[in-house]
Formats: C-alpha cells, sequence, structure tokens
C-alpha cells in the first residue's frame, strides 16, 4: 500500500476528537535513507538510532508541538511519487484534551474570535 494510502487510513480511522498521533516509519531500501532523511525533516521527524523502525513522526491535529495531518500526507505523497516504499504502525493517539491559551487581560473581540474559530 502507498505510503500516503496508509496515513490517510489511519487517520480516518481515529476517533473524532483525537489531537496528537504519534506514527512509527520504516523505510524499506535502507539505501535510500540518507535521501529519506532529508524528506523526514519536512515533518521534523525523529530517527532512531540503530532500531527496527526508522523515525517517529509527531502529528497534532489542530493545535499543539507536531506537524499538521495536511503536512504529513503531503510529505508521504511526495514520497510516494519519489518511489520510497515503507511501513507506517501508530505507536500512540491522544484524544479528548482541549487547548489552553491564557486570555487574562486580552479585550472581549480578541475572546470572541478565539470562541468561534475554536468552534470550528
Amino acid at each position: 500500500m502507498p505510503l500516503a494510502a496508509d496515513f490517510r487510513e489511519i487517520v480516518e480511522s481515529l476517533p473524532a476528537d483525537w489531537t496528537d498521533l504519534e506514527v512509527d516509519f520504516r523505510l524499506d531500501d535502507e539505501s535510500r535513507y540518507i535521501d529519506a532523511s532529508v524528506e523526514m525533516t519536512l515533518v521534523n521527524a525523529k530517527p532512531y538510532s540503530e532500531a527496527d523502525w526508522h523515525w517517529r513522526v509527531a502529528v497534532a491535529n489542530g493545535f499543539g508541538h507536531a506537524a499538521a495531518p495536511e503536512t504529513v500526507l503531503g510529505l508521504f505523497e511526495r514520497m510516494d511519487a519519489a518511489g520510497y516504499t515503507g511501513q507506517l504502525r501508530v505507536v500512540e493517539v491522544r484524544e479528548g484534551r482541549v487547548e489552553v491559551v491564557q486570555m487574562w487581560g486580552r479585550p472581549e473581540s480578541v475572546r470572541e474570535e478565539f470562541r468561534v474559530r475554536r468552534s470550528q
């Protein structure tokens, strides 16, 4: 299965309120590891050292310190087009968390805009 299709299937299987996802990626052809590493920097993937899996990709849905799912999907589409093959494995899914934003001292217009943007 192409990497992009595999990742899309993973994201579509998640609950509606998922916030964070961690996926491990293993490259089938290790001779292409260096070239693939350049691609993986686009999503700030963490490389493993001497492990069965090559990278861990952190994905955030809506907010957080990780790559957006659309960006990760675009990366895997790009890798599919370049002929890379491999496997993806879901390591962890977090759900039900809410973003905490300090609103003290902000005008009501900012608070209202924040509520409108987060309700969509």
